[in-house]
C-alpha cells in the first residue's frame, strides 16, 4: 500500500504573499531510496511516484481522493498565521535598536 502526505505548503522566503498556499497538496512518500548516477552525477530513484503532486481546493478532497486510491496517508496541518501589523513609520524612529 502506498503512503501519501497531505499539507498545505508554507510561503517561501522569496515571497510576500500567499499566492500558492491556498491550496491542499497530496504527495507520495518516497518508496524507494534516490541514488546518484554515475555518469552524469545526477539523483534519480526507481520510482515515478515521487515527482507526483496533486493539488486541492479544500482537506475532505484530499482525503476522499486517498481513500478513493486506497492510499494510507498522513495530514500534516499547516502553522497558524501570526499577522503583526508593521509600520513603514518604525523604521525610522529615534529610538530603533540598529542591527
Amino acid at each position: 500500500m502506498a503512503q501519501a502526505r497531505i499539507y498545505r505548503p508554507a510561503k517561501t522566503a522569496m515571497q510576500s504573499g500567499r499566492g500558492r498556499t491556498r491550496k491542499w497538496v497530496l504527495e507520495y512518500e518516497p518508496a524507494s531510496v534516490r541514488q546518484r548516477e554515475p555518469l552524469m552525477g545526477w539523483t534519480s530513484a526507481a520510482d515515478t511516484l515521487n515527482e507526483v503532486r496533486l493539488l486541492f481546493e479544500t482537506l475532505d478532497e484530499a482525503k476522499a481522493f486517498a481513500e478513493r486510491q486506497g492510499l494510507s496517508y498522513s495530514v500534516i496541518e499547516p502553522q497558524p498565521i501570526i499577522d503583526r501589523p508593521k509600520s513603514y513609520a518604525d523604521n525610522f524612529r529615534y529610538d530603533r535598536v540598529p542591527y
